[in-house]
């Protein structure tokens, strides 16, 4: 069951300074249907095959947003789904999503996605060291456009630890919009951290667990 009461009150802390992500993995057809009804239209996923049963049986004017790890044999089966790619960790993937969209004459919204939490190192996501050459490299791709970053917060009660690796995506955003000033899209904050991430400068936010209500 979809929390209204819960989306509306995450809605109005948005307000017209960032945009609400429904992260609908692991959720019914029904449950992601009560919240397009609500209004709601981008929502996050991140298994493929979940994706290819779930989409065909939703609304076409919904925005998919493919937010884990996507591998690069799997392009081709969401590609055309896909409005948001947030998680390019590669310059192999970028490779990939090129070719897959010029194939099918489309251009692909992505999200560059960094690793900057200090623990779990084997994460997926781009080192900052790597953000100026990578942006650049895609930046080549006629098929890609990057509109930004992503970034997860560490998995931590330490609401200053969390802070701090927030503050680190800002700068980094803010660094490389010195590089390409059309970047506008800052993809920080799930469900445990998002108000941290909203002060932090976040402008797009994916929450998933707050939204959606057990069956009693």
């Amino acid at each position: 069951m979809f929390a209204k009461e819960e989306y509306r009150r995450i809605q109005a802390e948005c307000k017209d300074h960032a945009t609400l992500c429904v992260v609908s993995k692991k959720h019914s057809v029904q449950e992601i249907q009560e919240a397009y009804d609500l209004g709601q239209r981008i929502f996050g996923e991140n298994r493929v095959q979940e994706l290819l049963e779930k989409a065909p049986q939703l609304p076409k004017d919904i925005e998919w947003h493919f937010i884990g790890h996507l591998q690069r044999n799997k392009v081709r089966q969401v590609l055309p789904l896909l409005s948001c790619i947030q998680s390019l960790d590669s310059l192999r993937l970028a490779q990939v999503i090129e070719q897959e969209a010029a194939a099918i004459n489309k251009t692909i919204s992505c999200l560059l996605e960094f690793h900057l939490a200090l623990e779990d190192t084997n994460k997926t996501g781009l080192r900052k060291e790597e953000a100026r050459a990578m942006l650049e490299a895609c930046a080549s791709f006629p098929h890609i456009h990057v509109e930004g970053i992503m970034a997860m917060g560490p998995h931590t009660e330490d609401d200053a630890e969390i802070r701090a690796v927030f503050e680190e995506g800002f700068q980094l955003y803010e660094s490389l919009r010195t590089v390409d000033p059309s970047l506008h899209i800052l993809s920080m904050g799930m469900s445990d951290d998002y108000p941290i991430a909203l002060e932090a400068g976040s402008n797009l936010i994916r929450i998933g667990s707050r939204l959606f209500l057990q069956e009693v």
